[in-house]
């Protein structure tokens, strides 16, 4: 059974969310995240001030690119509130040199962020089912050169199935929530590795114990797009 957590009830002691902040700058931005907890680690903070959220938002929506708020990135998909990609990244713990799966790339500034942290040695494998949004991907991480060197790849795909001809991932993240968590991500992380993935309103983290045994955590009281799957 999943350990349960309630997220605002650990950060906020009187179990407010005090999301929405409208910041005048990034900086701004990833004071509060830290503030709030949401940031704990250096590294972490570190990637996340290299990489600017206004170049991931469509132009349109550029004064809005620093609230902590989901922006809509077209396609009825958004790009996530930053206390929830911080709180999963943290929750990932990507390391250098690990391959990990982001499924549900979006905008790609996720997928920018996991690949200044697991660096020159490791390699961020982005999946979207929008074409369009894949392409938008692709030139939004081309601005940090990640797309050239190789470190990070998006293809177009149901990220819910298993991605033939990919070696096994150290770590597998997901943007939009599934009903469950596919199996097919369960056979493609190595043992020791980790998914953190929402599940309804929950974000999950498993961890892989052994081949055929998982330890799970659940923290409650999230809100996302759903996970977008093939119609074959």
């Amino acid at each position: 059974m999943a350990e349960k957590i309630n997220i605002f009830e650990e950060n906020n002691p009187e179990n407010e969310d005090d999301s929405g902040f409208v910041n005048e700058s990034y900086e701004e931005l990833i004071r509060h995240l830290e503030t709030d907890g949401y940031i704990q680690t250096p590294v972490i903070a570190e990637a996340f001030r290299k990489i600017d959220r206004k170049d991931f938002v469509p132009p349109e929506l550029g004064e809005e690119a620093y609230f902590d708020s989901a922006l809509a990135i077209g396609f009825d998909q958004t790009i996530s509130q930053p206390l929830v990609v911080a709180f999963m990244i943290e929750l990932l713990r990507p390391k250098p040199g690990e391959r990990v799966l982001d499924v549900g790339s979006g905008s790609g500034w996720q997928a920018a962020i996991l690949a200044d942290l697991v660096g020159e040695t490791g390699q961020v494998v982005g999946i979207e089912r929008i074409k369009e949004l894949a392409e938008k991907a692709k030139e939004n991480i081309g601005k940090y050169g990640f797309i050239d060197s190789g470190r990070v790849k998006i293809v177009v795909g149901d990220g819910s199935r298993k991605m033939e001809g990919e070696p096994p991932f150290n770590k597998i993240i997901a943007a939009a929530a599934a009903e469950e968590i596919p199996e097919a991500w369960k056979e493609e992380l190595v043992v020791g590795g980790r998914i953190v993935a929402p599940v309804g309103q929950s974000i999950v983290v498993i961890d892989k114990i052994k081949p055929d045994q998982f330890e799970t955590k659940e923290y409650f009281g999230f809100s996302f797009v759903p996970l977008v799957k093939s119609k074959n």
